[in-house]
């Protein structure tokens, strides 16, 4: 069932941490949202980074994010958790960046050989070896695909936020994440071959 792009599907989620923050900016503190900018910046930087392929252009685009997100505050409905919805911003905003420029293949980051090691099911060595292969394919996945097992490996975000990220339902989150993950293995050698 799709909520749409502010809902969250698990009514029993737990209150939104950045809740009293929201509410201290609304009724006029201006450095509540500073407080809000400090709390997200480094998770946003590199969700953008994985889309934008240089560190300046993934802080100009995080700032657009920030802004709109500052802008669009009053707007915000509160149907799902704030992070869910400047993360959403941010996609948004670097899916507008790159769109018309060339993509090139993401660097590797140490941190994200775990999570990509586990969803493709092999070893360090392995996933070393092929990552520059699978990095250039992850940017000719269907978009769809690309941003749910980029969210999901690289951001650690959970299918409903995902979901709630994409605009669809957290069932169509998961085959996204599956048919995307399966187009990757297609690139692991087979060991026994």
């Amino acid at each position: 069932m799709n909520l749409g792009p502010d809902a969250s599907a698990d009514e029993g989620a737990p209150a939104d941490e950045d809740a009293p923050l929201l509410d201290r900016f609304l009724a006029g503190d201006r450095a509540a949202f500073d407080e809000l900018v400090l709390r997200h910046r480094g998770s946003l930087q590199k969700l953008v980074r994985r889309y934008v392929r240089n560190e300046e252009d993934a802080e100009d685009v995080t700032q657009r994010a920030l802004l709109r997100a500052l802008e669009k505050l009053s707007t915000f409905r509160r149907e799902s958790a704030f992070r869910t919805w400047i993360h959403r911003i941010a996609v948004h905003t670097a899916l507008n960046h790159v769109r018309g420029k060339d993509r090139a293949a993401p660097g590797v980051e140490l941190d994200e050989l775990p999570a990509f090691t586990n969803a493709l099911e092999t070893n360090r060595l392995v996933a070393a070896e092929v990552w520059a292969k699978v990095a250039r394919r992850i940017t000719e996945l269907p978009p769809k695909q690309r941003l749910a097992v980029e969210l999901r490996l690289f951001h650690e975000l959970s299918f409903q936020e995902i979901a709630t990220l994409s605009g669809c339902s957290e069932d169509s989150a998961k085959a996204n994440f599956h048919h995307g993950i399966k187009r990757l293995r297609g690139l692991i050698p087979d060991p026994g071959g």
